[in-house]
């Protein structure tokens, strides 16, 4: 099967997004869990999130184009994902639960969910859900029509706006707090929910499978050339629009800076940058057509040199970045400052450190990861 170059660039990008929104989290996460120090700190968090928020959709997009239908037995795709996705995750979950926090209580707590001191594991168990339900989509797909699945995808659009739809009907949610000690939304119960059914109309059709369906759906039914490419820089540029001054305004609406309160605060806010929100989805679709149409050419040096390894240690590289991404982070707001007190001054400080932080450790994780995937027999299970 020819390898489509496209779709490393993406995964290269995308990386460095996930990479981004990281470099991001400081600035708006702090003190007793939300701080934001300034309305300029508000603004650019806001343009970053804009930017980089559709960096796991474009995972899972990628994931669908690629995987969907599957090319072989049920069997034989669940062993090669768990070589591929479960050793992997299953090592770097043992190097963060010694790395951060108590190692006997992270231990303890792996039994049961991922350590909350490297939150960004959250996403492998959430790949992992799309990959026990992909043998259940695949029969389908393969004889789908235009027509049926884009039905299913305008029913799953439904579902991306029910987050604002909660919201105007419930107005700003208040928390409860989960068994472990985590804040979460008291959701306004709509179509068929109730507080013994969480179940509803929409549910079985929302969530990230429908960037699985949207992968297939680009791969068999959109066509590629400039006229795409235009709508999806559109798109992309929509969804920026609307997730930065939604989430802007949620910020600025909280009251005179410096911004602080619980980290409840901050999830109230992420409503507007929700992975499974219009706007986000907009940005990933966006994106996704501008780079299937464009110019990325899969024989030329850049590409065999450096995207390709890239793209091949992507998984690994987003597993580890965090060792490197915290510490680097940590010490660029050290050297620099932060806030209106920021040695390059109030509006330009955070920018800067959000950049370095991402523009750092994005090649350090990179090749450190491109590096151990190449160690005979055992970098493949390290890395993925």
């Amino acid at each position: 099967m020819t390898r489509e170059a496209w779709l490393d660039f993406l995964r290269v990008t995308a990386c460095f997004l996930v990479m981004t929104v990281h470099a991001t989290e400081p600035f708006y996460l702090g003190g007793d869990g939300t701080l934001v120090l300034s309305g300029a700190d508000a603004f650019w968090v806001s343009v970053f999130e804009g930017l980089a928020r559709c960096c796991v959709p474009l995972f899972v997009i990628a994931s669908g184009y690629l995987q969907l239908p599957l090319k072989y037995p049920a069997g034989e795709f669940f062993r090669r994902r768990f070589v591929r996705v479960v050793v992997p995750m299953a090592l770097w979950t043992l190097v963060y639960a010694f790395a951060y926090g108590s190692p006997v209580s992270n231990l303890k707590g792996l039994l049961l969910n991922f350590n909350y001191a490297a939150g960004h594991l959250w996403f492998v168990y959430m790949l992992l859900g799309l990959y026990l339900i992909m043998p259940v989509l695949s029969p389908w797909l393969e004889k789908v029509s235009r027509k049926e699945l884009a039905l299913y995808l305008g029913l799953w659009v439904l579902t991306l706006c029910i987050p604002f739809v909660r919201e105007a009907a419930g107005g700003m949610a208040p928390m409860i707090y989960a068994a472990d000690g985590l804040p979460a939304p008291a959701l306004f119960p709509l179509w068929g929910e109730a507080s013994w059914n969480p179940f509803g109309l929409f549910y079985y059709v929302s969530g990230f499978v429908g960037y699985l369906l949207l992968g297939v759906f680009v791969k068999r039914f959109v066509p590629t050339g400039r006229l795409v490419r235009a709508v999806g820089w559109t798109l992309f540029l929509l969804g920026f629009i609307l997730v930065c001054f939604g989430f802007m305004q949620r910020i600025m609406a909280s009251g005179s800076f410096p911004v602080e309160g619980s980290v409840e605060v901050a999830v109230a806010w992420e409503a507007a940058i929700s992975f499974c929100g219009l706007p986000v989805a907009l940005t990933a679709l966006g994106l996704t057509l501008v780079y299937r149409s464009g110019s990325g050419e899969g024989s030329s040096a850049f590409y065999r040199h450096i995207i390709l390894p890239l793209s091949t240690a992507g998984y690994g590289m987003y597993l580890m970045h965090m060792l490197v991404l915290g510490p680097v982070s940590a010490w660029i707001r050290s050297t620099l400052g932060i806030g209106p007190d920021g040695l390059l001054g109030p509006v330009w400080t955070t920018p800067v450190e959000i950049l370095a932080t991402a523009l750092i450790s994005f090649p350090a994780v990179g090749l450190i990861a491109v590096l151990i995937r190449r160690i005979p027999r055992v970098g493949t299970w390290i890395m993925g």
